[in-house]
């Protein structure tokens, strides 16, 4: 007999879109029972009877509302079934519930950063609920890094008594572009405007770049790390975040005038880049969680020509984790950003809970 467990989802748009499309076409010999879908803030999919959501159809028996969070638990706990809630949204509201959605043992996969990076107090609830009896369990490998395996491998490294020194990385695949195209090991008179401009116009940044360049994205990221490891961070805007947006344009409304105003402040970077350039190195935007210093901080920093990451191509990530036992760091590379990437790093998430739990 097939063993099986529900899935409640929150969340279709793209990243959400791509999940539904690779669950329904997993090949497992678990069942995975779609009781629950949230489309958007306004429609959600689901039935009293917990009848199957048909992922190509997006039928059941019934369409409303989507469920408060406090309903959703109920409504999940209720169906007596192992549950897994995989939550494709950024939702701060969503993240601050995970804890009620444990305690009463639903498990969670998600990519959604700012559950994890938020208030420090958040986090300790999270993972304290999930050590009690009964509790669901908690992957979220997507949260850094996409579907690059960072989180997992830290965390054994960790678990077996290894002593993580320094993490240090290129989390952002947009300014690991942005960065790659701008400063190389050959002079270049590309300016740093035109690269942003074309990166945009790729769909590599945000709709407004300003979200990529103000180096929050990386430094949830960071504050996640960090915390992993051991370092207790407060927040991501409690340690050093070099924007990339000039202080005289923080006050810009539209993206539109933004972008004809950064071409302004080419002159500043460009000094940067040909400083290192003179001294045999690339710029990179990184950041760092660094034991030795006690220091965590986001921003540019210089890279000898032979450096792993003065060689990145296009919009790759990379980490690199300094420990007692990898001296010479250990090295993961390879795409860290996508929607289809991401729902695969969800998607496995939700496979390895279902493994532990399906009956």
């Amino acid at each position: 007999m097939s063993r099986s467990v529900n899935v409640a989802i929150i969340g279709s748009g793209v990243v959400g879109s791509a999940f539904i499309n690779q669950l329904n076409n997993l090949k497992s010999k678990i069942v995975y029972n779609v009781v629950y879908l949230a489309k958007n803030t306004e429609e959600a999919i689901f039935s009293p009877d917990y009848s199957t959501v048909d992922l190509s159809t997006y039928a059941t028996t019934s369409t409303g509302k989507p469920l408060s969070l406090d309903d959703l638990v109920k409504y999940l706990k209720a169906s007596g079934k192992p549950t897994i809630l995989v939550d494709n949204t950024s939702s701060a509201a969503i993240g601050s519930h995970y804890p009620e959605f444990i305690r009463n043992g639903i498990s969670i996969a998600t990519p959604n950063k700012k559950a994890f990076s938020s208030d420090l107090a958040q986090w300790k609830d999270i993972f304290t609920s999930e050590e009690q009896p009964g509790a669901g369990l908690v992957y979220h490998e997507a949260t850094v890094g996409a579907a690059l395996p960072i989180l997992g491998p830290l965390r054994d490294l960790i678990h077996t008594g290894d002593r993580v020194l320094k993490i240090e990385g290129i989390f952002s695949g947009t300014l690991s572009y942005i960065f790659n195209e701008f400063s190389s090991s050959s002079p270049s008179d590309v300016k740093f405007s035109d690269v942003v401009k074309v990166a945009k116009q790729l769909g590599y940044t945000e709709p407004d770049p300003r979200d990529d360049l103000n180096g929050l994205d990386v430094a949830r990221k960071v504050t996640i790390l960090a915390r992993i490891a051991g370092f207790e961070v407060a927040s991501p805007s409690s340690f050093p975040v070099h924007s990339l947006i000039p202080k005289e344009l923080e006050g810009v409304q539209s993206v539109a005038e933004f972008m004809e105003k950064l071409p302004n402040y080419d002159g500043d970077i460009q000094k940067v880049k040909d400083e290192a350039l003179a001294e045999g190195k690339v710029l990179r935007f990184v950041g760092k969680v660094d034991f030795e210093t006690n220091q965590v901080s986001v921003g540019i920093e210089k890279y000898g020509f032979d450096h792993p990451f003065a060689s990145l191509k296009g919009s790759d990530n990379v980490v690199s984790i300094k420990t007692d036992r990898y001296a010479n760091p250990l090295i993961i590379q390879g795409a860290g950003a996508g929607a289809e990437i991401t729902a695969h790093g969800v998607l496995s998430d939700a496979v390895k809970i279902a493994e532990r739990i399906a009956v």
